[in-house]
């Protein structure tokens, strides 16, 4: 599964990541994100939840890529990701490096708490 949602008075955005992602769903969520009514204020943050996920398709890349650019075209400040184990990143270091502005700040948590707490801050 893979979800996403934004939270205007705080400024944040999210997407969680569970069980198996296919191609399929994540076409229709990087369709969905970029095709909804972006209404978060530059600056914003987005928190990704790994905590959940089993596998995810090699082929969804290209849609985390697009996501990725359409989120810094909006003024992406901070990203908060939640990542248990880090063989689980799945290429998100990597890819943070290509689509991101330089100055976006990334910080991996490896518990829910943890990235509840570097939110607060």
């Amino acid at each position: 599964m893979f979800t996403w949602g934004m939270d205007q008075a705080k400024n944040l955005a999210q997407v969680t990541f569970s069980g198996k992602v296919t191609i399929e769903e994540s076409r229709l969520r990087a369709q969905e994100i970029r095709g909804d009514p972006f209404t978060l204020r530059p600056g914003f943050t987005l928190l990704t939840d790994l905590s959940q996920l089993e596998a995810m398709d090699p082929g969804c890349a290209a849609d985390i890529k697009s996501i990725m650019e359409f989120l810094n075209q909006h003024g992406i400040d901070r990203v908060v990701r939640i990542i248990p184990d880090p063989q689980k990143d799945i290429g998100f270091g990597i890819m943070s490096l290509f689509h991101y502005a330089k100055g976006v700040r990334i910080v991996t948590c490896a518990t829910p708490q943890e990235a509840q707490r570097v939110l607060a801050d």
